[in-house]
């Protein structure tokens, strides 16, 4: 970055097709990116400090330049990310200069849209581009994990940064986590991707997240397997946790497949054999998403599933879009007869990866698109 020039940076957040809790066990993931974004505006600062505001949460984070600090306990909380980010970029031997920077966001926080990753992206190519660090995409991918695993403790995957750097407007991402090989599905135009809050807010640092985690990589190391990406059905029959991962995979496939071929029918009970296994072998919903989804099934939705990690936040379904206003009428009144809580559906679209204002730069972030 040409320091005394403000230059701003965003990542969008994303919803999940479908595919979870697949990524952390090298398989396949269905995400694309929306068009709900966090935009990093970044100013130089002689104070020997990185200091940034937020738009939307009150509290200033001030973080040395070093990044010492830890960076799970910091206060105000969202600091945290800042400190992830500045310390991830030390890590690879960058010199993170004095910045002020200005956060906004759009992405709903708690909702399983993966508003902490799209803080994390925005910030890793705002950071390195100060800091004079050239970054792939794929590269600032992983530091932004870094970064976000340094801010929660929590061991995440990496679908999330990915989908957020290489998202393309129009199209999912079929995303094989072993080779990090990604191949954009364009999405029918005669479909809709609906989304709801089911008012239960996600908090992965105190879910059972990594027990989850631990329970898929002990399976692998028990079957003598790199990860279950290896492992059959067969060999995973008896064990539920990993009985879903290898399940997961078979359904991303059957999805992509779908999408190539515009067979949207099979779209929508993939949706729901994908929530029923997150319920019962996984057991990462919750009774609000399982009221979610039977909503949308009920008010005409051709599927739907809990995105994300679980535990509260969001559903994703999917509507014909001539049926999209009834079915996001019906699926309020669907709800609260059934738990007595309110939601708002909102339609969201596939959007492009992470730009900049800045052009082709030093953190080889993707530019806007003409």
């Amino acid at each position: 970055m040409t320091h005394g020039v403000a230059a701003w940076y965003r990542a969008p957040g994303r919803v999940n097709l479908i595919g979870d809790h697949t990524d952390y066990a090298e398989g396949l993931v269905l995400p694309m990116a929306i068009d709900h974004e966090c935009t990093v505006t970044v100013g130089p600062a002689s104070n020997g400090v990185v200091r940034a505001h937020s738009r939307q949460v009150a509290g200033e984070a001030v973080v040395p330049t070093d990044g010492q600090v830890d960076a799970r306990v910091i206060e105000p909380r969202w600091a945290g990310f800042v400190a992830g980010a500045v310390q991830a970029i030390d890590a690879r031997g960058a010199s993170v200069p004095p910045l002020a920077l200005d956060v906004s966001s759009t992405v709903p926080v708690g909702s399983g849209l993966s508003s902490s990753s799209a803080l994390s992206v925005a910030l890793t190519i705002a950071i390195a581009d100060a800091a004079d660090l050239r970054l792939s995409e794929d590269e600032i991918a992983v530091t932004a994990l870094d970064a976000e695993v340094r801010a929660t403790g929590v061991p995440g995957g990496l679908m999330d940064q990915l989908a957020a750097v290489h998202g393309v407007a129009g199209h999912a991402l079929l995303i094989d986590c072993r080779d990090l090989a990604i191949q954009p599905i364009r999405i029918p135009e005669e479909v809709t991707v609906l989304v709801a809050h089911c008012g239960v807010a996600r908090t992965l640092a105190g879910s059972a997240y990594a027990d989850r985690r631990a329970a898929t990589d002990k399976a692998a190391a028990r079957l003598n397997l790199r990860s279950l990406r290896d492992a059959t059905m067969r060999q995973v029959e008896h064990d539920p946790r990993a009985r879903h991962v290898v399940s997961e995979n078979a359904r991303v496939r059957e999805f992509a497949d779908a999408l190539r071929t515009s067979d949207v029918s099979a779209l929508g009970p993939l949706l729901l054999a994908s929530h029923a296994s997150l319920r019962a072998d996984f057991e990462v919903s919750t009774p609000e998403l399982d009221a979610l989804v039977a909503s949308f099934v009920d008010a005409g939705a051709l599927g739907a599933r809990l995105t994300g990690a679980g535990f509260g936040g969001c559903v994703v379904a999917l509507a014909w879009r001539e049926r999209t206003e009834s079915v996001l009428t019906r699926v309020v009144d669907g709800y609260e007869d059934r738990t007595g809580r309110t939601t708002t559906p909102f339609v969201v679209r596939a959007a492009d990866g992470a730009t900049s204002s800045r052009g082709a730069g030093p953190s080889s972030a993707r530019t806007q698109r003409q």
